[in-house]
């Protein structure tokens, strides 16, 4: 960045409340939950993790890490091509 160029300002749109984390959830925090999880369900895409059904095994996390990755690639292009 040269002398000339101001840095990108940042701001922080809305706010989110940090919850402690007790030994046991109060009934107003699992309804919060509760409909936090249905929210992301009425997402276009909030039904499916693109992961295949089934059982796979792993040698490393970064194995584990990676087959997600691919699927979640595959699943976004295809969701991409389908809207276009």
């Amino acid at each position: 960045m040269t002398s000339e160029q101001e840095p990108a300002i940042m701001r922080t749109i809305g706010h989110r409340k940090e919850r402690q984390i007790t030994f046991s959830a109060s009934a107003i925090l699992l309804m919060e939950g509760a409909r936090f999880n249905d929210e992301i369900h009425r997402l276009p895409t909030g039904r499916t993790t693109f992961i295949p059904k089934g059982v796979f095994h792993f040698k490393s996390h970064e194995e584990a890490n990676r087959h997600q990755q691919t699927n979640l690639i595959e699943g976004m292009a295809q969701i991409a091509l389908e809207r276009s």
